[in-house]
């Protein structure tokens, strides 16, 4: 199966030895029974992608955490196998005859998404804890509408998913890269109320507070969670991938509790770089990340520098703005993309107008190339409505 892209600059769509491709793709809804099959058309189409790209380092955003309460997982399974899974069955078979497999390491850890609150979070004067069973993909492979039930539920979840672990995160790295894995931190339990200055959402008819302090003493800041995941890169060099999804500054009320819930995620970045002391680790471990450390900030962070929703731009205003992020490069799609789809700018990652995809690399890693990768053709079936972005980066120790 043949996808034709945009957007690649490097021929063959590989790093140079000197270099390191990352990626990040949001792929839309991918579920557990997808990744049980074996021949899911969407799921193809999106490895094939993959394989034309070949990253070295790649986050992938909305890929469901198989684990405890979720669908199709049983009691006694290994949890977190969903990454796995879309190596061996999608990225390891070729999806073209002009198209190569991929091995790939990965990661995987527990979402909010889907993790039930025991509390009226929108405040309909109901508290739904209990998830349907989620509709199956189309015979196309396209994710199966949000059913009113799976909404309700949703809605309450500390971070908004239909369905335990719906909408989690996956980082896969190539051979000759190493995990870490000793040295992950996660923050999925973080308070959003331990955030210094924290934006928390207010009743816009009385002035007081929107969650009853029960709840806002509880309320994780993270949608689906922050990840700190170090990788040992070819020539020894330790890169700190950081990894989020905050959740759309919309969806929500005159209280804006989702507005302000993807500002401070952000944000939270922001305060890792400087090493703040507020931040805890779901291990307990203070501070943030070690000064004159290598990272790349990865992921959908449903904001545009320069459009929609999201209040006081938080992506401008805390991170492109930061002495540590080197954030001057910004991936645009070729010629070809760009004609493919006249309606968007060249630096749109979503099919809904906007820049929200981002990787952002730490200052004292050169980028050499980059781009968002467009089917050359509109009307042909695709992987998801957002498109990956890329960029190629000199290792700190090769020659300049």
């Amino acid at each position: 199966m043949a996808v034709l892209l945009a957007g690649c600059v490097t021929p063959g769509g590989t790093s140079t030895p000197a270099t390191v491709r990352i990626a990040t793709y949001n792929m839309e809804d991918v579920r557990t029974d997808d990744l049980l099959r074996d021949d899911q058309p969407r799921l193809k189409r999106l490895a094939a992608t993959i394989q034309a790209l070949r990253p070295d380092v790649l986050l992938l955003n909305e890929i469901a955490f198989d684990g405890p309460g979720a669908p199709y997982w049983n009691s006694g399974d290994p949890e977190g196998q969903n990454a796995r899974r879309f190596v061996e069955r999608y990225l390891g078979v070729p999806q073209a005859d002009s198209l190569e497999p991929i091995v790939y390491r990965t990661f995987m850890a527990p979402s909010n998404t889907g993790r039930s609150s025991g509390y009226d979070l929108n405040a309909n004067g109901e508290s739904v804890t209990a998830w349907p069973m989620p509709p199956s993909a189309a015979d196309d492979g396209a994710p199966a509408a949000q059913t009113p039930d799976g909404r309700a539920y949703g809605d309450d979840s500390w971070g908004f998913g239909t369905f335990p672990g719906q909408y989690a995160m996956a980082i896969f790295v190539r051979e000759g890269l190493e995990i870490l894995a000793d040295s992950v931190r996660t923050f999925r339990d973080f308070p959003w109320a331990a955030m210094p200055d924290a934006l928390a959402p207010v009743d816009a008819d009385t002035g007081q507070p929107f969650y009853a302090p029960e709840v806002w003493e509880r309320f994780p800041l993270s949608s689906k969670s922050h990840w700190d995941v170090p990788v040992r890169l070819p020539d020894g060099t330790v890169l700190h991938v950081l990894a989020s999804h905050p959740t759309p500054p919309g969806f929500d009320g005159p209280e804006q509790r989702n507005k302000r819930r993807n500002h401070d995620e952000i944000r939270f970045w922001n305060g890792y770089l400087d090493g703040a002391e507020w931040i805890r680790d779901d291990r307990g471990r203070a501070g943030g990340l070690a000064p004159g450390a290598s990272f790349v900030i990865l992921g959908d962070l449903n904001a545009d520098p320069d459009e929609g929703n999201a209040i006081g731009d938080p992506v401008g205003t805390w991170l492109l703005s930061h002495p540590r992020v080197g954030g001057t490069f910004v991936p645009k799609t070729d010629a070809a993309g760009a004609a493919a789809f006249p309606d968007l700018d060249p630096d749109d990652t979503a099919r809904w107008r906007l820049r929200v995809d981002y990787v952002l690399p730490s200052t004292d890693l050169e980028v050499v190339s980059g781009g968002v990768v467009r089917p050359s053709d509109p009307e042909a079936a695709y992987g998801s409505d957002h498109f990956p972005v890329w960029i190629d980066v000199l290792l700190p120790r090769a020659p300049r």
